[in-house]
């Protein structure tokens, strides 16, 4: 006979719908949540609205252009933050324990795409018992909390954290496909023919980041009242560089995102003035992951990537700067 005064055991939601959910509270956007865990806006939607159905409360008020939490989302977002945190140290601790150690790294997700991942083979090469697990996140991570090892910021230097270690600075200026600057019809001689071209603009309505904006650059040559053929907007900026390559329009560059683009070929920078951004890029490593051996490894690697960097830089502007400039 059935003991009816045994109570079930509530179900609790699945790890997927959870990490969905999470990433949506953190970034307030099904849209950045769905890039981050590569699924489309609408699966992460779906997600969401199958946890408000399995707990019965809504978790997001949604308004327009914007998503706000609940005071049952905010509850949700706190513990399942903490649980997932907590899964992913103690996976990393469990696949340390079968003989591979894992370093888990927070970044943005331009400076994954376009400076980091590509160069990673050369770390993976030298330190062939480490996995190294990449995670992208636009603000700067609590690495103690999130269980990461280190993370790579780009902000100013007093935000960076006293234990960062300086990578190198950023340089910003315009760049395009060599088909586009060598077009005859609109030609880019100088900052002002702009007016000519679309730009490629990074999606920031609440104006979170100035320095990626066309506008504080143009202003900064005295170009403020420049009306540019069109625009087009993109949500991240690991998406601009790809468009600008594809010939879509000219972007903002930034250095040292695209100095190896520019090397290769595939892009060009048809002026020579930059600006240079107040912020740089930090390596910090978490108090709990100090002394590991590829904690150490990964971060003199990185500074070591970094000086290099600096130095093409320097051989590249010495002679920009000893070129003779062509006659009108």
């Amino acid at each position: 006979m059935q003991n009816r005064n045994v109570k079930a055991v509530p179900r609790l939601p699945s790890l997927d719908l959870l990490n969905g959910f999470e990433a949506a509270a953190r970034l307030l956007s099904f849209t950045k949540a769905g890039e981050e865990l590569h699924l489309t806006q609408s699966a992460v939607s779906r997600q969401i609205q199958e946890l408000e159905e399995q707990l019965g409360v809504p978790l997001f008020q949604r308004r327009h252009r914007a998503l706000v939490l609940t005071e049952a989302g905010q509850q949700l977002f706190s513990a399942a933050a903490q649980v997932l945190a907590t899964m992913r140290l103690v996976t990393d601790r469990v696949r340390a324990n079968s003989g591979r150690r894992v370093l888990s790294v927070t970044t943005m997700a331009s400076f994954a795409s376009l400076w980091l991942v590509p160069r990673l083979a050369g770390f993976a090469r030298d330190h062939p018992g480490v996995d190294v697990r990449i995670a992208t996140e636009p603000r700067m991570q609590d690495l103690e909390r999130e269980g990461l090892d280190v993370g790579i910021r780009y902000c100013k230097a007093a935000e960076a954290g006293e234990r960062a270690v300086r990578l190198f600075g950023e340089r910003v200026f315009p760049v395009c496909s060599p088909a586009l600057a060598a077009d005859p019809k609109r030609p880019l001689r100088e900052p002002a023919d702009l007016r000519q071209h679309v730009l490629l603009q990074y999606d920031d309505p609440e104006g979170y980041a100035p320095w990626l904006n066309w506008k504080s650059w143009l202003e900064l040559f005295g170009l403020a009242d420049l009306r540019p053929a069109g625009s087009i907007l993109l949500s991240g900026y690991e998406h601009i560089i790809p468009a600008a390559i594809a010939g879509q329009g000219v972007a903002l560059g930034r250095s040292p995102l695209v100095r190896e683009l520019i090397a290769a070929g595939t892009l060009v920078a048809p002026f020579p003035r930059a600006s240079e951004s107040s912020r740089a890029y930090f390596a910090v490593v978490s108090k709990n992951a100090a002394g590991r051996a590829e904690v150490d490894d990964f971060v003199q690697w990185l500074k070591s990537e970094a000086a290099r960097e600096e130095s093409v830089a320097a051989v590249s502007r010495d002679r920009r700067a000893a070129k003779p400039k062509a006659r009108a």
